[in-house]
């Protein structure tokens, strides 16, 4: 028989009110002391082995439940769990999927509220696709144990430096699951066994790229075992030596690797290391949302911040007079110009992509000068790694504190008085607390309102959390 309320709960029982970034459960103890449980759910009473104490909280793995939450649901993945040699790749698996992105939303909306004191006008609909057969792009680790005479490919298990025995993963593609153990078998016939560390695979929508970690030269017996390999399996294999700069094709390819954005008539060829969204059913979808939020004209010109290799400029460069992208690593800009270059060659007459420009340009080091110099932009698109984008919009909000003549307010430039800042930003974030950090200068200091948040769930199972917002000129 359970306790009619939360407050006559047997000792040891805990009540756990809600879930954390880490997918952990949050409970408190009679004192009041907040509890960490791994594996424990909102609304759940449980009971929960505690392995660590510290002054103002203590964390601890989930032993039983005693009251289960509706919103629990039977893991997908037989190597999903609490127990010893579990994956850690995933950590929500046991709960709903439409409960894991309400938990999101809740994420990004107290990160903005707690970390920026921005409250969204608008919360949008979440961003969703598929649960399952996702992940277009990971990084296995590999690992011979000698002890056992046994090849391991897959993730680390959890909280640990061991790789889990997996031999299935269901967020992977089918095809990339089903190589998980041929992978295996492939590794342990090589000369090599004991120097291949990691293999990445990269999917784009017709080929799939699998970059060997080789830290010895290949005999030309293993040459010829992953050819066969790539033969049977329909694969291309790269092979990395050394650093990410030494990853090459080992033979011509026959298709190349690229995914489509086929509202745009786009197609972005990449490189297997190159950064690419994991999931390209819902970066198809995010992309237009973007776009759509951002609601660029034909006589606009635009500026895409940390654009990669085009992900956003391009699509942009159909609907905008011109586009400015701006990127840290040279690198990336070379093959954004290149993307640019083929997707205007295969335009139709008539529909010619808009003049677009690129520029590397260190990012985490933008001041209003620098801002100003970039000229005047009617729109925005924000999208920067987990750092954020801190410095640009600190610039913007010098600049707006130099307008209103703030006490604290630096002296702007000469010249800076024609230039304009955008009527409207979209920022795609991947990490809520560096927006909402962001989206409180934008706010508070440069002059902006938050129209519109939303969570995409690009990383379904884990607690992962992508975001959009977007923010107005007063």
């Amino acid at each position: 028989m359970l306790p009619d309320t939360a407050s006559s709960l047997p000792p040891g029982w805990l009540d756990v009110e809600s879930m954390n970034m880490d997918a952990q459960g949050v409970a408190r103890q009679p004192d009041g002391k907040v509890v960490f449980i791994d594996g424990a759910l909102p609304t759940e009473w449980v009971s929960a082995n505690v392995h660590r104490k510290k002054n103002n909280w203590e964390s601890g793995t989930l032993t039983a439940v005693h009251r289960e939450s509706s919103q629990r649901v039977k893991p997908g993945c037989p190597h999903f769990g609490l127990h010893d040699g579990a994956c850690g790749g995933c950590k929500m698996q046991h709960l709903n999927v439409s409960a894991q992105v309400a938990v999101k939303q809740r994420v990004l909306e107290d990160n903005l509220w707690h970390l920026g004191k921005v409250k969204p006008e608008m919360v949008l609909r979440p961003i969703e696709g598929p649960a399952w057969g996702y992940r277009y792009r990971a990084r296995l680790s590999v690992r011979y144990v000698i002890k056992k005479q046994k090849v391991l490919v897959g993730f680390h298990e959890r909280k640990s430096r061991y790789i889990a025995d997996m031999e299935v993963c269901p967020v992977l593609p089918k095809h990339v699951s089903d190589m998980l153990l041929p992978m295996r078998a492939l590794i342990a016939s090589m000369d090599a066994r004991e120097t291949c560390p990691q293999i990445e695979v990269a999917c784009g929508d017709d080929v799939t790229a699998l970059v060997l970690r080789h830290l010895e030269p290949l005999s030309e017996a293993d040459q010829a075992r992953l050819r066969a390999f790539a033969a049977e399996q329909n694969v291309q294999w790269w092979l990395q030596s050394k650093g990410p700069d030494t990853v090459q094709l080992m033979d011509p390819p026959t298709r190349q690797l690229a995914y489509a954005l086929p509202e745009f008539g786009i197609t972005m060829p990449f490189k297997p290391t190159d950064f690419t969204q994991v999931n390209p059913h819902i970066n198809r979808v995010m992309v237009t949302r973007a776009l759509r939020l951002l609601d660029v004209h034909k006589d606009e010109r635009v500026i895409d911040w940390f654009c990669g290799l085009g992900n956003f400029t391009l699509p942009l460069a159909t609907q905008a007079r011109e586009v400015l992208g701006i990127e840290g690593s040279e690198t990336l800009v070379a093959r954004s110009r290149e993307n640019f270059a083929a997707n205007q060659a295969q335009r139709q007459p008539g529909a010619a992509l808009a003049p677009t420009d690129f520029v590397a340009r260190n990012l985490f080091d933008m001041t209003p000068e620098m801002l100003i110099a970039d000229g005047v932009a009617d729109k925005w698109l924000v999208d920067p790694p987990r750092e954020g984008a801190f410095a640009l919009a600190q610039a913007l909000a010098a600049i707006h504190q130099a307008r209103i003549g703030a006490e604290d307010a630096l002296p702007l430039p000469e010249g800076s008085e024609a230039w304009q800042p955008p009527k409207r930003i979209v920022y795609v974030s991947c990490n809520p607390a560096t927006l909402a950090r962001d989206a409180g200068l934008l706010v508070n200091r440069a002059g902006y309102r938050c129209l519109s948040a939303g969570v995409i769930n690009m990383f379904p199972h884990t607690a992962h959390v992508e975001s959009m917002a977007v923010f107005e000129r007063e």
